[in-house]
């Protein structure tokens, strides 16, 4: 069982006031707080273990090798990765579905194949995508969602039949906390010869992911919003994918011989695409986060949160003319919602002095907006540091709004 209490003790910006208010976070789906372990982890490598890595003989760079070698090593056990060289360091998610995009897409779409995408993507799993179409004369098509905010069956088996080159789609629904079933797509998918990668930014923070049973061929997350930094994150593939695939960026670490008169061989794996100096103490810091989600309790995280956002849908639900968006019967604790005849930015805009952090607008999904006809909705997403009695501040924090609004 988790304690609420403790957990809170280890985030220092919690103890915050926001416009004279204790500061309510519920913004964890963009980007969660950090716990002091991984403050620490940052720090102390900062003050005492800075290196660049793999480069150097003397021992500290040793050191530095070893502290960001054994964070990957953190990540390959906690997404259960056969080998630790399909897990590549990335700036994060946006830069991982990239370098597939750039690396893999560019030598195996052709002229008239399809791409398969979902209505509930981010647009970083949109626009690379769209991106990579237009250059080689590829097409996207598009699995549309029901009004409960799932994955249509039927549209999906009949996008399908196109022979889609690959399939992109999130794990969990970024805008509406939508849990979708990876692995009966994935299948699906791989059925037909279809690739798949899997966006698992809003999954990893919350519930225990093993990338072998669901046999997908890419999986990548963001170290931010999993209790990590920013700027650091991670591409999963298959190893026999990867070493396929050429280098997408250029630079030092990803060689093994260059030449002028003769022409450059790279590395292996992981390291052909890592070009350049990483982000080593996010990584590091990352490898911390992760370690720490699993000594907290992943099970135990999932069914806080689901708690929580259980509790805030049964509150706000007698808010008149409240409307919650993505109402799946599996999601995780994210609520997400309009308000007749209110602009949810003016919403957000009067639970800030508050003291209570929410997130407004289209959430980086557009598509999903134009499927409901809405401009957007009041996001509030819930972390293991969250509490019910956050949840009661929201909903009376939304009532007031609302009152002054109409």
């Amino acid at each position: 069982m988790l304690n609420p209490a403790h957990i809170r003790s280890q985030f220092p910006i919690l103890n915050r006031e926001m416009n004279g208010c204790p500061l309510i976070y519920l913004d964890h789906a963009a980007s969660a707080q950090k716990p002091v372990a991984v403050i620490e982890a940052q720090r102390e490598y900062l003050m005492h273990l800075h290196a660049n890595v793999h480069r150097g003989v003397h021992s500290l760079s040793q050191q530095a090798t070893d502290a960001f070698e054994k964070a990957r090593e953190t990540v390959r056990r906690h997404l259960n990765a056969a080998h630790v060289e399909e897990i590549i360091w990335t700036a994060g998610a946006t830069d991982a579905i990239n370098l597939v995009s750039q690396s893999w897409g560019r030598t195996q779409i052709q002229a008239g194949d399809v791409i398969l995408l979902t209505r509930m993507e981010h647009h970083a799993n949109i626009v690379p995508w769209q991106l990579l179409a237009e250059e080689r004369q590829a097409r996207i098509e598009v699995v549309e969602i029901n009004e409960n905010g799932e994955l249509n069956e039927a549209d999906f088996q009949e996008k399908l039949k196109l022979n889609p080159k690959l399939v992109a789609l999130s794990h969990v629904s970024n805008a509406m906390g939508t849990i979708n079933d990876v692995k009966r797509w994935t299948d699906a998918a791989q059925a037909i010869g279809a690739r798949v990668l899997i966006d698992g930014c809003q999954a990893v923070p919350h519930m225990e992911v093993d990338v072998m049973a669901l046999d997908c061929d890419f999986y990548v997350f963001s170290g931010h919003k999993t209790y990590g930094p920013t700027g650091i994150g991670v591409l999963y593939g298959k190893k026999e994918l990867l070493e396929s695939m050429p280098p997408w960026r250029g630079g030092g670490e990803m060689i093994d011989v260059v030449s002028l008169e003769k022409g450059t061989t790279y590395a292996g794996l992981p390291h052909k695409f890592e070009a350049g100096t990483p982000h080593i103490s996010g990584a590091i810091a990352l490898g911390v986060a992760l370690d720490w989600m699993s000594g907290v309790g992943l099970q135990s995280i999932g069914d806080h949160e689901t708690t929580l956002g259980a509790q805030a849908r049964h509150l706000l639900a007698k808010v008149d003319g409240l409307r919650f968006i993505g109402t799946a019967e599996k999601k995780t604790g994210v609520v997400s919602f309009i308000v007749d005849g209110v602009h949810p930015y003016d919403i957000g805009t009067l639970l800030d002095p508050m003291g209570i952090a929410v997130r407004t607008g289209h959430h980086c999904n557009q598509p999903l907006m134009e499927h409901y006809g809405i401009p957007g909705t009041v996001r509030a997403s819930f972390g293991a540091y969250n509490t019910l009695q956050e949840v009661d501040a929201l909903s009376a924090g939304v009532e007031r709004a609302v009152r002054m609004l109409r």
